[in-house]
């Protein structure tokens, strides 16, 4: 059986590389590796929602399969009085994500291996944002949303990423049943943003 990035340990050989770009106006390096999500670049899905997440200063978030680290770094970088956890089923991932936070000077962060929210017993958060491991199947992306609804702040958001093509109806609908207030508030080349307020 083939791997995915959502693997916990990759056994995929060792194949590091850095990517230097500009996220919200800030130039960022990221160091990513063989058998994490996107090594080759940040993903396109990602960058619609770094463009247009909107988190209020000194807010405690939560980046939920934070990979090597792009969205949950940058929200650091947007709020340096606030807080950012992020996590991640994948040990690599989370060894990249440390290592990219301490080479772009990001202090405020929190970050470590989690099976979705398994790990965070009993945190809650103002803002969560996740690109779901859309190939990890509908049943684990679903969980997700319940398990953030569970960390949410009352007034706290869920912000999530979603292609068209692989169940943005769907994951609207299931937002729709356990938030009630969901807004669709960016969409870009098939990917949707959309903004769940509890």
């Amino acid at each position: 059986m083939s791997e995915h990035y959502y693997s916990q340990q990759p056994g995929a050989r060792h194949d590091r590389r850095t990517i230097d770009t500009v996220l919200r106006g800030k130039s960022l390096r990221f160091t990513s590796d063989a058998g994490v999500f996107s090594k080759g670049d940040i993903d396109y899905g990602s960058r619609v929602l770094i463009e247009a997440m909107d988190i209020p200063e000194g807010a405690a978030v939560l980046d939920v399969g934070c990979g090597y680290g792009p969205i949950g770094i940058t929200a650091a970088h947007l709020i340096p009085k606030g807080h950012v956890t992020m996590i991640d089923i994948n040990s690599r991932a989370v060894e990249l994500a440390k290592e990219n936070a301490l080479n772009n000077g990001i202090r405020n962060v929190t970050i470590m291996e989690s099976d979705m929210l398994g790990a965070l017993d009993g945190q809650t958060f103002d803002v969560i944002l996740t690109n779901p491991p859309i190939r990890a199947g509908k049943a684990v992306v679903h969980q997700i949303f319940e398990q953030s609804y569970d960390h949410l702040n009352e007034g706290g958001t869920l912000w999530i990423v979603i292609q068209k093509k692989q169940g943005a109806p769907s994951a609207a609908a299931k937002l729709e049943s356990l938030f009630g207030s969901v807004e669709e508030v960016a969409k870009d080349k098939g990917y949707r943003i959309i903004k769940a307020k509890k």
